[in-house]
């Protein structure tokens, strides 16, 4: 605790947003869990104020929700909302792609590659918050090459969500992948080549074909667990 506290005394309210949110999606802190400013701040060694700038962050990512009652909590997932969950994210991953291949810029392409290639050393550590941090900002990477801002913020808070769903089953894609050896990232591939290529079609149904894969491990994992004892709800 005193390295926390120390810890969080120097980088104040960014030390409390990168430790909540590293435990938001890793899942330590689960769906649903109460945050209290005065607890926290205690556990930190802070005042409330720096507490409460973190909180608003992660509130404005959607990863933390606050209660008509004022109650703030991590924001819960209901299964039964993977879903609708899946067509926002499908929609919005088809438009941010089909626009990188219309927009992209040669530095452009050179992030989204970078990305892309960071992505692939963290799949080979094996460490499973580096490749989901990797995988998130490679995705970024394609929705900033397309520059509609609008797209770029709803798309972040989808993929923050998605953060927390891929930590449920990350063992299962890689055991997966290890089965049918298979790279991982290889579907990026197809999305990377359509846009500097500048076939926004190709690079639609690239994003696509990419969210299915995505829906398809999630429901396999979800078939070879029982859904009663994860805890997600």
């Amino acid at each position: 605790m005193h390295e926390v506290a120390s810890g969080a005394k120097r980088h104040g309210g960014r030390y409390i947003y990168e430790e909540l949110r590293k435990q938001i999606l890793t899942l330590k802190l689960k769906p649903g869990t109460p945050l209290d400013e005065v607890s926290l701040a205690a556990q930190f060694g802070l005042s409330r104020s720096p507490v409460r700038d973190a909180l608003a962050r992660l509130i404005s990512e959607g990863l933390v929700t606050i209660l008509p009652n004022r109650t703030t909590l991590v924001t819960p997932f209901e299964i039964e909302e993977f879903p609708n969950y899946i067509s926002a994210l499908d929609l919005i991953q088809r438009a941010v792609t089909r626009l990188a291949a219309l927009q992209r810029t040669d530095e452009d392409l050179q992030r989204i590659r970078d990305a892309d290639a960071a992505y692939h050393e963290a799949v080979d550590t094996g460490d499973f918050q580096a490749m989901s941090e990797a995988n998130k900002a490679f995705h970024m990477a394609i929705a900033e090459a397309g520059k509609n801002p609008y797209f770029i913020s709803y798309y972040e808070k989808l993929l923050g969500e998605g953060q927390r769903l891929l930590h449920l089953h990350f063992d299962y894609i890689v055991s997966a992948a290890a089965r049918s050896n298979t790279r991982l990232g290889r579907d990026h591939d197809e999305m990377v080549n359509a846009i500097a290529a500048g076939k926004p079609d190709e690079a639609e149904q690239a994003a696509h074909e990419h969210t299915m894969l995505f829906q398809r491990r999630f429901l396999a994992y979800l078939q070879q667990n029982l859904t009663e004892k994860m805890s997600v709800v």
